[in-house]
């Protein structure tokens, strides 16, 4: 059973500094069919001005992982992490018992573009932690794997395929995936996604993941 999101049914929030557009309900947003899906609770596209970004707000019991496409991200939280993620770079964040962050625009001239996900952890009140790792740049036609610890039983994979590129990803049994399109278009079980569309998957054996133009996304294997 696959379930299809377009773009356009996304929630979307625009607050001059700060465009957003949500998968699943989240501020101002509520739509009960979309809550998350199993431990996948927040994917959140965000567009922020150049010398804007969110202040110090704290967060608790969820796995933060901040995915940037273009510009620069600064980072400050009260573990005494600060730095700067760049394109590519995979950062994650185990909020835990409660951690305090903020996340700006690096740069006062480009506007910087990243994915926010939020993974609901399989334990509680676990002592808060950072990760960043880069990613490949050359990697192509294959799904790489997020290097990062995620306190569930969850996986997230990067997929960048070439135009005419086919890729099967098989889905364990009781598990289900959700793919999320960054750019380029890509069919799956012959169901077309576009840039900002998402699929639910349950109940299948496997996903065939078919390219119409060269494309990124990111998959995620639930239990």
């Amino acid at each position: 059973m696959i379930l299809i999101k377009k773009s356009k049914d996304r929630g979307h929030a625009q607050h001059g500094w700060l465009d957003s557009y949500h998968s699943f309900s989240f501020g101002d947003y509520y739509d009960p069919q979309w809550m998350g899906f199993r431990s996948l609770r927040v994917i959140n596209e965000d567009r922020v001005a150049p010398g804007q970004g969110f202040g110090s707000h704290p967060h608790k019991d969820m796995e933060i992982i901040t995915y940037v496409l273009s510009g620069q991200v600064k980072h400050k939280d009260s573990m005494g992490n600060e730095g700067i993620i760049k394109p590519g770079e995979i950062q994650k964040m185990s909020a835990g018992t409660g951690v305090m962050h903020g996340e700006f625009n690096a740069s006062s001239k480009e506007e910087a573009h990243f994915l926010q996900i939020w993974i609901t952890p399989d334990t509680k009140n676990l002592k808060p932690a950072y990760e960043q790792n880069l990613l490949p740049v050359d990697q192509q036609n294959s799904l790489l794997a997020f290097p990062v610890t995620i306190h569930q039983d969850a996986k997230v994979f990067r997929g960048r395929l070439s135009k005419g590129h086919e890729l099967v990803h098989k889905i364990g049994k009781e598990r289900g995936a959700w793919v999320q399109m960054i750019s380029g278009s890509l069919s799956i079980n012959s169901n077309s996604l576009e840039a900002g569309d998402a699929a639910s998957i349950e109940k299948e054996a496997q996903v065939q993941l078919t390219t119409q133009s060269n494309c990124e996304f990111l998959l995620f294997d639930l239990k």
